[in-house]
Parts: C-alpha cells; structure tokens; sequence
C-alpha cells in the first residue's frame, strides 16, 4: 500500500512539474543569478489556499531545502533579524541599548542578548552538541534537514528580491549555515533557562576590591528570600504563556475515533510565530501543521493518522547552585572544601558608532554564575556567595527528532515512543489524539533532576522559601553529595527519566491550559509527581477551570465531531463572566444614589453600567455589548483587591474547578473599580454599551480588523493578550494570543478531517497577499480547510506549483 502510494504521489507531482503541462499562472521563474550552493538539492512546493506551502522532496536534504526557501520567501526579514541576534550581532546592526523582541531570549537590551549569544558561539556550544551521536545529539534525519533548511534560505536569497520594507536592502540580511540554524533551536531550548537569565548572565561580576578580603563587601545583603519567593513564583507563573488543548477519546465521539483541538498561545509578532506547512517525503514522510520560524520540522501537527499540540508547562527548566566563595578570592568557590577557580570567558561586541565592548563571563560545575532571574529576583555576587544556574537544556539539541518521531507515529503509543527515545521537549506538554480512538497527555519534558528528597536535604535558607512557592530549587554547592544524580532511563545526565513523567492514556478527554499535570482530566487526576513539575492540589486558573468545564461537559455529552471543537474554540465564553456579572450587576444597582467614588476621589455616576452588567451575554464576541465594560472592570478589580479577599467562598481542593466563587462585592475596590472604568471609559469616548469591536482590534492595510477573545484573568479559552492605549481606540494590537489553531478528526477514509486556522496569517511582510488573509478568518470565526490528501491538493483552485532549486 505504502509503495502504490509513493508511486500515485511521485507520478503527482512529476505530473504537475512538467514545463509542457503548467499553465502559466502556475509555474513560477527566477532569474538566474549566482547560486550559493553546489548539493544538487531541490524540491517541489505547491502553494494552496492562504499561500499555505506543501512541500516535497526525495529525503530530508531536499526537504529542508524547500522549507528553507518557503520559510524565506514569507518571513525573511524576522528570520534575518533572528540570525542577528544569533552570532551577536544585534549591537553592530541596531545599537546596543535597544531592546530585542524577546523571541529568543528574555535579554533586556541588544549589548545584552549579544554577549550571551556571542559567548554561546565562541564557546562553541552548538557545534558539540551536533557532534554528539544520537540520541543525546540530533539524529543524522535532523542534520540533513538543518543542513537543506540553510542552503533554501541562501537559494531564496540569492534568487529573490527582498520587498519586505523591515529589511529591503539591509546588509544584515546574510547567508547562514547549519550552524546558525541550530542555534536556533539551541535558543528555543533555553528559553526557560539561561535565555531567561541571559541578562543575570551578562551582568555577573565578582565585587569590586573583594579579593582583598572577605569585609569589604561586607555592605552587599543577600536576597530577601520572602520578596525573593514572590517575585520568583509570579516570574515561573506560566499561565499568562498560555496555551489550551484538549484530546477527545473513542468513547466521546459520534465515530468512535480520536478528536484533537489545539490552541497555543503564541506572540503575533517576531521571531517565534508559527509558520503553517505540509512536509512529505514519499513512502517516508506526510505531515502538515505549524512549524516554528527558523526550524524545519512540523512543532503542532497532524498525520493521515495522528494530532498533536503542545502547551507550556509548569516544570522549572532551571535550578540554582548557592556558591561558599574562597574568602581570599570571589572567583573560586568551594566544593567538599576543596577550592575549584571559576571559568572565565572573555567576550567583545561590536557597537555600532561606538567602541567595542568587552565582558567576561563567569562558568562554574553548575553552569554560568547568575545575578537575576528577571528584575525581580535579585541574586547579588558577595564576597562569600555566588549563585551559579543550571540549565539542562543547554545540552539539549533533540527536540527536532521529537518532533520527527511525532510526524512518523502511527498512534498516541508511537508520539509516547518518541518522547522516551528522544527527551527533546524543553518546556512544553503533549496532548496527543488518534484515528483508533486513544487519548494521550503527557508532562515529557527535560528537566533539571530535582527531587523533593533532594531539596528537602540541600536546600539553602533561600532555597527553602523559593521552591515551595515557585519550583525553584536553591541548592547548597559547596557539597558534592548535592549533586544532581541520574535516572537510568534519561537520555542525559541529571534530568528525570521517562518513567517519571506525568502521563495519562485514553482518558475520555485529556485537556491542558497551563495549569500542571494534576487535572488533565478532573476524573483521573495525577498526582505523585516532584513539586519542580508543578503543583497539586492548588488554586486552577480561571482559563483551567472554564476549559475543564467546557470540555467535561463536552465529554459527558458525547457523540463530538470537529464541528464540536470549532464551537469551542469560538464559544469565547468568559468564565469570570459566569462567576461574577450577576452579583456585580446586583451589587453596582443597590449603590446610593447609584454613585460611587473613584480612585482619585470623585463621585461617579455608574447607574447606566449597572444595566450593561446585567444585560451582558457572558462573552467576548466581536458582537458582544458590555463585554469592553466587564473587561475593564475585571482588570481593575483583580489589581486592586487581593485574590484570598475577592471571593466569599475559598478554593478547596475538593472541589478545584468550582472554586473559589461567589465576589465579595462588600470590598471597597468593588465600588472604586466600577467607578474609575466609566470614566475611563467616557474618557475614550467609547460607550459603555459599546460592541467589543468598537474597542478590540488591529490594523492591517490601513483597515480595522475586529479581534475576539479575552485577556487571561477573564478566562476566556480563545485567548488574547493586547495592550490597552485609549488614544487610539482601546485594544488595537496583539501582542500574544491564539496562533496556529487546529480541530482534527477522523472518519474512516484515507484522509484526516482537519480544519485549521493561522491567526496572524503566513506573512509578515505588508506586501504579501498572505499578510492578513487568515487574520480576517479569524475575526470571522472562519477556518481553513486542511488540503492534507493529494486529491484535495491537485483541486485547490489557486494552486501553484514551484519547483526550487540550488542550481541555475
């Protein structure tokens, strides 16, 4: 079957790339100019609908060379800006107090992000762990994509005009090679750990004068482990990241077969958008799905047989080792009392219209020497103590192969697989459904080996207060019995094993929002898992408790189709809504006089918005009246009033998905926060009453496109986040929110029932006709039907078919 399938696909497209038979409007030329590579490699692109790219090739080579070129041809200029930051060059091109766009690191300024990636470079990280043999390294499948992806990226280059005005005839557009591609995923792997610390990284230097003695940096105070632990819990709070999924089993839907619905939360601007593609190597390979910029395999996806999607999870993907400094020397600690001198690696930035700088950084056993996590976590260098970061997925370049093993299953047994053999996954849960009707999720994720037996022993008084709070782990490095240690079945040292994993099989639905493992299905909860995986038994998200009830409820109801998840994922039913627009309705119309007073003292009529509560139908449609209000007014009142004050009954663990409830509208922020939204509001002249697309929505070609869904504390499952600028209207860009979007079924024939939806569309070029096409879908709650099968490909009315080449 396999073998009659290559040949109908082969024989396909050799079909559709015979010069005699493409019609003109179908072929596509380039001028012939110098080619920048020798490797013979090509591939065959047919452009669908939405300028959706469905790529095919002999072997991965070739496949990577097609997905380069494509991945180009739409976002050259962000993946150009991505590969700047990547050999540290960011200062030399833009100055070095500029801020970049956060896609790759959490570095504050350019000279910052420049000296963590230009140290990676030097130090030559990437290219030994693309020497280290599989599967602790990439597979030789995963080098030959990097190495096709590089060269498709120079082709298009070389052959192309650049329109995209971001960077239309900059110099820092430049060739790249497999090194710099995987330094991308190098980078996307220690988001969570030294890319959010890059910063603390960066800045690290011992006292001054402290090598004279150990009192004069006396002065400097160790972190308040009180103030620390908060910051530290808000910063590792990984709901407002967002992300949804849910996997429906055989006995919820109308067939009997698996239903999936993934929903991830991801920035719509710069360098870690999604990038929808299908990838087929015949008789080998048949994926289709969102691939992340600068990568070249499918991240979220589907087979004829499988689906997938990923939400971030809750594990702590780095720990800190507290360092006993030499009393003579702040750059050598001690380890069983014996002194180990740090590793010093001196780095120079190119500054554009400015001397060079240079800085060294500071290595250890543990890893580089860290002064902050974020601003807020503070962790000062004394004379007597330093703190060094671990970070396991700096010796994690495998998630490709994951994502390979994925696109390669045949079943959520095949995806488990995968996760076990490979260990590829930095920060992210899999929730995973198939055609025979199983379920999957699970919390297969690399993370630093630290046990609460461990913690419970090592901690340090800081260490104490940050990892019951946070998952942060403090650990004692002046002793060696505190090391990490190892599980046999890790592909890596000091990382946990498969077997210690949360996992949950064929669950009637299997559904994740950013909480932990715990309710994955509130039936079956997990339990039994170390704290550095996240919590058990705490107070869910607002977005967690309103997915488990819709997707419960869809459960318990049965017979689903993928109609069912389309209706959820545009439901934008607010939880909040639910809980609290009633009472506050009732609350704001027994106000004296119907006034209240606002923070800044006034009186405030809110009379007519005690109706508008009332009235309001719960969501946040484009269409919806009151929902702008409720927004406001929640934002407001979840600022100002402490969470343990706002409800009248507390969370219980027993019953974690309806509670906490019932607002205490007796607090005095109740009154103040409905006063200060009218006039905010009548300040921006939008009416209280307004639709939410009066006030919700982003520009593109000079035009209004209205946005639906909701901010996270509204918990609303279609997720957006967008910053408030009354001047201009109200809610009018999105910085993160609901991206590559895909409802995927099965009903028995060859091809998989799928319909899916990029928000932000396929371009970030302006001059693209793919710049916002989906974009307007999504504002109309409309889907993309997936072209998966060759029938639904060779009859898509505006196919387009290009075969790309490295040579002339």
């Amino acid at each position: 079957m396999r073998t009659r399938a290559r040949r109908l696909l082969v024989a396909a497209v050799a079909l559709l790339t015979a010069a005699t038979t493409l019609p003109a409007a179908a072929a596509e030329r380039h001028s012939a100019q110098e080619h920048p590579s020798h490797g013979g490699l090509s591939a065959v692109i047919r452009y669908t609908e939405y300028g959706i790219p469905h790529i095919v090739a002999k072997d991965y080579a070739n496949l990577g060379f097609g997905t380069g070129w494509a991945q180009a041809a739409d976002q050259v200029c962000t993946l150009a800006d991505g590969f700047v930051t990547l050999r540290g060059e960011r200062s030399r091109w833009f100055g070095s107090a500029a801020a970049p766009d956060g896609s790759l690191s959490s570095a504050s300024t350019n000279l910052s992000s420049d000296l963590y990636y230009r140290g990676v470079r030097e130090a030559g990280t990437v290219e030994h762990l693309l020497a280290e043999p599989a599967p602790r390294g990439p597979s030789r499948d995963v080098k030959d994509l990097m190495r096709g992806w590089a060269a498709g990226y120079n082709a298009w280059l070389a052959r192309n005009r650049v329109t995209d005005p971001a960077c239309r005839g900059a110099a820092w557009v430049r060739p790249v090679t497999q090194v710099d591609v995987a330094a991308r995923g190098f980078a996307l792997a220690v988001l969570g750990g030294q890319g959010r610390a890059a910063d603390g990284i960066t800045a690290a230097q011992p006292p001054t004068g402290a090598t004279t003695g150990p009192a004069t940096a006396a002065g400097v105070a160790g972190p308040d482990a009180k103030r620390t632990a908060a910051a530290a819990r808000e910063l590792f709070d990984t709901a407002d990241m967002g992300s949804n999924a849910v996997a429906f089993s055989g006995a919820s839907t109308a067939n009997g077969r698996g239903l999936l619905l993934g929903n991830p939360h991801y920035p719509w601007q710069g360098g870690r958008r999604f990038w929808q593609v299908q990838q087929t190597i015949p008789g080998e390979l048949n994926v289709q799905g969102g691939a992340l910029l600068g990568t070249a395999t499918v991240s979220i996806g589907h087979t004829a047989r499988i689906a997938w999607s990923h939400t971030v999870a809750t594990g702590v993907t780095l720990d800190l080792h507290q360092l006993t400094l030499d009393p003579a020397d702040p750059t050598t600690y001690l380890v069983d009392g014996r002194p180990e001198r740090m590793t010093r690696r001196g780095v120079t930035i190119d500054v554009r219209d400015g001397t060079p700088v240079t800085r060294t950084q500071w290595w250890t056993r543990y890893g580089p020497v860290v002064t902050s996590l974020g601003a807020q976590v503070p962790l000062p260098w004394t004379a007597t103590t330093a703190y060094a970061l671990n970070d396991p997925n700096a010796a994690n370049l495998r998630a490709p192969d994951t994502a390979l093993g994925f696109s390669r299953a045949r079943d959520t047994a095949g995806v488990l697989a995968a996760l076990t053999r490979t260990q590829g996954l930095p920060w992210v849960n899999t929730i995973a459904a198939d055609s025979g009707g199983h379920t999957l999720f699970t919390q297969s994720q690399v993370l630093p080996r630290i046990t609460d037996e461990l913690v419970q022993r090592c901690s340090t008084p800081l260490g104490r207060a940050l990892y019951p709070s946070s998952g942060v782990a403090v650990l004692d490095g002046s002793r060696g019995d505190c090391a990490l240690g190892s599980d046999p079945d890790a592909v890596q040292p000091g990382i946990f094993g498969p077997a210690r994993m949360p996992v949950l099989k064929d669950a009637a639905y299997a559904e994740n929002s950013n909480d932990s493992a715990w309710l994955a299905n509130a039936d079956r909860p997990l339990t039994g898992y170390e704290r550095v995986f996240g919590t058990i038994g705490t107070q869910r998200s607002m977005r967690t408790r309103g997915a488990v009830e819709d997707v419960a409820a869809m459960a318990a109801r049965g017979r689903l189709t993928v109609r069912d998840l389309q209706a959820q994922q545009f439901a934008n039913r607010v939880p909040a809504g639910d809980l609290v627009a009633a009472d506050a309705a009732r609350a704001c119309a027994a106000l004296p006089g119907g006034t209240a007073t606002g923070s800044d003292g006034r009186a405030v009529d809110v009379g007519p918005a005690c109706g508008v509560l009332g009235a309001w139908d719960r969501s946040m449609d484009t269409g919806s009246r009151g929902a702008l209000f409720f927004d406001r007014f929640w934002r407001k009142l979840t600022a100002t009033v402490p969470a343990a004050r706002l409800w009248k009954v507390p969370f219980s663990a027993a019953d974690p998905v309806r509670t906490p409830n019932t607002l205490d509208t007796s607090v005095p922020g109740f009154a103040t926060a409905l006063a200060d939204t009218v006039t905010e509001l009548g300040a921006a002249g939008i009416a209280l009453d307004a639709r939410l697309d009066s006030g919700q929505f982003v520009v593109r070609d000079g035009r209004r496109i209205p946005v639906p869904g909701g901010t996270e504390s509204l918990g609303v499952w279609n997720k957006v986040e967008m910053p408030w600028n009354p001047a201009a209207g109200g809610y009018t860009e999105v910085t993160t929110g609901s991206s590559y979007i895909q409802a995927v079924g099965w009903d028995g024939g060859r091809c998989p029932v799928a319909r899916t939806l990029l928000t932000y569309s396929q371009s970030s070029n302006p001059n693209s006709p793919h710049f916002s096409d989906q974009t307007r879908l999504f504002s109309g709650e409309r889907w993309v039907t997936s072209r998966f099968c060759e029938k639904d490909i060779l009859s898509s009315p505006g196919l387009r078919v290009v075969r790309v080449s490295d040579q002339r």
